[in-house]
């Protein structure tokens, strides 16, 4: 009653009778697998909490998207305005190449030009024309590092931001709720449920590393060549439905389907040792799966497949 994992190899015709053929051959089956104690596996799951002040950040977020720029007269640019310029710079007395625009937006204390720049604009107001000096970092490109510059400056218009007040009125605006509180509490419970999720998939790895620790078996190659084969076949199918065939993909990113191979293959031989550990189990504990078990357990696998595409994919 063994199971062949790969076609049978190296067929040899022995004899041919009346009473049919005799031949030998060999084939690769299925290992018999050895389980450690696997009962009272222990895994641990954190507590979950949501501090007030991480409702306040999410809050303080959306405020910030819905926030508009208003035109400020009465005062000087500050930290944290946007200024409308024009600027032109000048070294040794030679304006230089891209050191010269028009109605340019710039938010001070936003550190996007060089250090001095920002701070030496604010404190003018809108209308003011006015010089200043700065100097350019030692590693800016090679022929302007480290050389003194003047910038012409003509501001325009200061604007600050502006945020929406927190209340009420703002939630109905923003969500489909009538109340900060009520929304205050949306937003804690989806934070909950994020990380109860994750919380629950790090017990359910738990469980797996300790299942793999606790397989004995001689895994042969072929099952674990197998199921690259069937890794790399999914990924190519949904690469595929988001139109773009494997060859493509690996012309991309420069690699083989070997080097795939090679990527997918620790991933492949901890799938193989949690499919036969936890055979052994339900064989020990006389359980035979639903259907829909079956189908839950393909989803998963499928899913820790995902999971190592998008972290492959970074690394790419």
């Amino acid at each position: 009653g063994h199971t062949l994992v790969a076609p049978p190899a190296d067929v040899e015709i022995v004899s041919v009778g009346k009473e049919g053929v005799d031949f030998k051959f060999k084939a690769t089956v299925k290992p018999e697998v050895e389980i450690g104690t696997y009962k009272g596996l222990k895994a641990y799951k954190e507590e979950i909490k949501v501090e007030a002040a991480e409702v306040d950040a999410r809050i303080e977020e959306l405020r910030d998207r819905n926030s508009r720029m208003v035109t400020v007269e009465d005062r000087a640019a500050k930290d944290g305005d946007m200024v409308e310029i024009d600027f032109e710079g000048f070294v040794g007395g030679e304006a230089f190449d891209g050191g010269k625009a028009e109605n340019y937006n710039l938010t001070l204390g936003s550190g996007s030009f060089i250090p001095g720049f920002e701070e030496q604009i604010a404190g003018h107001n809108s209308g003011d024309e006015f010089e200043i000096a700065v100097k350019f970092p030692e590693d800016y490109a090679p022929e302007l590092a480290g050389k003194d510059a003047t910038f012409k400056i003509k501001l325009h218009e200061i604007k600050e931001k502006q945020l929406p007040e927190v209340d009420d009125e703002f939630v109905k605006d923003v969500s489909e709720f009538d109340t900060l509180d009520e929304y205050k509490q949306d937003i804690e419970k989806h934070l909950k449920e994020q990380r109860e999720k994750a919380a629950d998939n790090d017990v359910e790895n738990q469980l797996v590393e300790a299942i793999i620790e606790k397989v004995q078996a001689e895994i042969p190659d072929e099952m674990v060549e197998n199921e690259v084969d069937e890794i790399i076949n999914s990924f190519a199918y949904r690469l595929q439905s988001q139109g773009l065939k494997l060859e493509t993909y690996l012309k991309y990113t420069g690699q083989t389907t070997d080097d795939l191979r090679v990527q997918y293959k620790p991933q492949a031989e901890r799938q193989v040792k949690v499919r036969l550990g936890l055979e052994k189990i339900a064989e020990l504990e006389g359980l035979k799966p639903t259907e829909e078990e079956t189908e839950a357990a393909d989803a998963a696998s499928e899913e820790e497949t995902e999971a190592a595409d998008a972290a492959s994919e970074e690394e790419t």
